[in-house]
């Protein structure tokens, strides 16, 4: 008699097997991500970026910003240092990704009150990223219902801004990221909360910046699929999420877990991260591209 117990893949959640499958992609194809970040992070995000098998470059001279942009895989906006060579190059690199359908990815960092950030945030929301990441307060203030967080720091609960996330989703048609003790993904006609990560993640510089740099790796990595953004978008931040769980397990202290961010990032497998991460699913669309 032929066996009609379904498959394994088949019995589990679809949105753990997309997941899988968008890990698997990042691992797999390595794709090349364009990183307009800032001064700080420069270099945590270049090593997140190889620990997770993706390629990283650091390009934003406004010269050379768009064109590079046209080619890579995957690019990351951030408004954490803005210069003024930065405030010429973001807009000119967002909008040559759009032109060229790569996927870009916008990280309001500190936005609300700044005079120069802020209106950039705003211009470059309008060249229709991918993908927003921010911490509950970025994204109220870029959805305008606030006025943005302690400089980098959120005063406001990612379940208090999940509406205005929901708002900035529908009107920009991105996914919408907010960073937490519970991260939201949030896009047109699905919401994903995922429980991950530790403590330490909040006392270690470059953790929110670098999740921005990963997101717009996995989406690179899985753009010619049948995978979606908000797939992307959740498997970057379960990895990095998973990854601060298991660091720390055997870290001693902020410097130690650091390093163990990295190797852990390094080692785990789309296996070891649906084993950690908690997701908590509140609806899927049908609809292509959700």
């Amino acid at each position: 008699m032929e066996n009609s117990t379904p498959s394994a893949e088949a019995a589990r959640p679809a949105e753990e097997v997309r997941l899988e499958r968008a890990l698997a992609a990042l691992r797999d194809r390595g794709p090349l991500v364009q990183c307009l970040t800032n001064t700080v992070v420069q270099q945590i995000t270049a090593d997140v970026l190889l620990a997770i098998r993706a390629a990283p470059a650091m390009v934003d001279h406004p010269q050379e910003a768009p064109v590079f942009a046209a080619v890579a895989d995957g690019i990351l906006v951030n408004t954490g240092t803005v210069s003024p060579a930065q405030v010429e190059a973001m807009p000119a690199a967002a909008r040559a990704a759009r032109d060229a359908g790569r996927p870009w990815v916008l990280d309001p960092v500190a936005i609300g009150s700044l005079p120069v950030r802020t209106p950039l945030a705003h211009e470059l929301l309008e060249l229709g990223p991918t993908a927003i990441r921010g911490n509950a307060s970025e994204i109220a203030a870029l959805a305008g219902t606030g006025r943005g967080g302690r400089g980098v720091d959120s005063t406001d609960s990612v379940d208090a801004v999940l509406e205005a996330a929901r708002d900035l989703a529908e009107r920009s048609g991105a996914v919408v990221a907010v960073s937490g003790e519970r991260d939201a993904i949030v896009s047109r006609h699905r919401t994903t909360l995922l429980t991950s990560g530790d403590p330490l993640m909040t006392r270690v510089i470059g953790t929110g910046c670098s999740l921005g740099a990963s997101c717009a790796a996995v989406l690179g990595a899985t753009r010619d699929t049948d995978l979606t953004a908000h797939d992307a978008v959740l498997a970057a931040h379960a990895l990095l999420g998973a990854a601060g769980t298991r660091a720390a397990r055997t870290a001693e202290g902020v410097g130690s877990f650091a390093v163990a961010w990295l190797d852990a990032l390094d080692a785990l497998t789309p296996a070891d991260v649906l084993g950690i991460v908690q997701l908590d699913e509140r609806g899927i669309s049908p609809v292509a591209g959700a």
